[in-house]
């Protein structure tokens, strides 16, 4: 597969070859299962004290008494002497099969499916259908993925980015991304997160690139290396597939990447 290679500025330079991981089919099922497993080795862990609601000098009084059996705090004269107390199902009792801390929340998943999941979300960035169905205004753009020379990694200034992304034809999904904002309600406004944005692009580049350093300076742009790239940067919230732009370097540095396909290739052939 090839597509043309574009400068900062938009014009056509060369015709570049595709990794063979461009080929993978669009498998959104997968995508969405390794999306989960990958978020799941983010879960906080979180559990009850395992004495919580036990600390209390409570006992049976046993029959006789015209009442039920169940431990009662011990003690006469004050509002707590009598009630129920130290067993789940009571007020102001423990609770029945608390959460535990020490869990494993980590969902498991094959290894191949992980890989298949993962090459299918960068397959996907090369089809303009699934791009604007996740909502991106890619506009007059018809070739799938944007490919840009190495020029593009050398830009330190966030003005000089804004300017290159506006050549590539990406000013509607900018603007886009600055006019969607959305007020979340509950207690991450309390928290600092008054405001959640659009996404825009996604900007692929090699390993210590000069223009990682402005991967929040746009809203909705974020700069990521190809050996840090995860499918939770490709599908945001399981939505295939992102706008992502490559640098001729990062579409060069794709060797891991090719040698996973590799190892898949037979697999999804079947």
């Amino acid at each position: 597969m090839k597509i043309k290679l574009k400068d900062i500025r938009g014009n056509e330079m060369e015709t570049v070859e595709l990794p063979a991981v461009f080929n993978t089919p669009f498998r959104p099922d997968i995508i969405k299962k390794v999306y989960v497993n990958v978020l799941s080795t983010k879960f906080q862990p979180q559990g009850r004290y395992p004495a919580a609601g036990e600390i209390v000098s409570a006992e049976s009084r046993n029959t006789g008494l015209g009442i039920a059996r169940i431990a009662r705090a011990r003690g006469e004269g004050f509002p707590r002497a009598g009630q129920a107390a130290g067993v789940a199902g009571v007020r102001a009792g423990r609770i029945a099969h608390p959460p535990v801390s020490w869990k494993n929340n980590h969902k498991k998943i094959n290894k191949k499916e992980k890989h298949l999941g993962f090459c299918s979300a960068i397959a996907a960035t090369s089809k303009k259908d699934i791009v604007e169905k996740r909502g991106h205004n890619v506009g007059k753009i018809l070739e799938f993925p944007i490919v840009v020379s190495d020029e593009m990694e050398k830009i330190t200034k966030t003005a000089e980015l804004k300017k290159a992304l506006m050549s590539l034809g990406l000013e509607d999904d900018l603007k886009r991304s600055t006019s969607i904002v959305r007020v979340p309600s509950g207690k991450s406004r309390l928290r600092g997160r008054k405001k959640h944005s659009a996404l825009s692009c996604l900007i692929v580049v090699s390993k210590n690139s000069p223009i990682s350093k402005l991967k929040k300076s746009l809203p909705g742009v974020n700069v990521v290396s190809v050996e840090n790239l995860s499918i939770m940067d490709l599908v945001p919230g399981t939505r295939p597939v992102r706008l992502t732009v490559y640098t001729k370097n990062a579409i060069n540095s794709m060797n891991k990447i090719n040698t996973v396909w590799s190892k898949i290739q037979s697999v999804v052939e079947q």
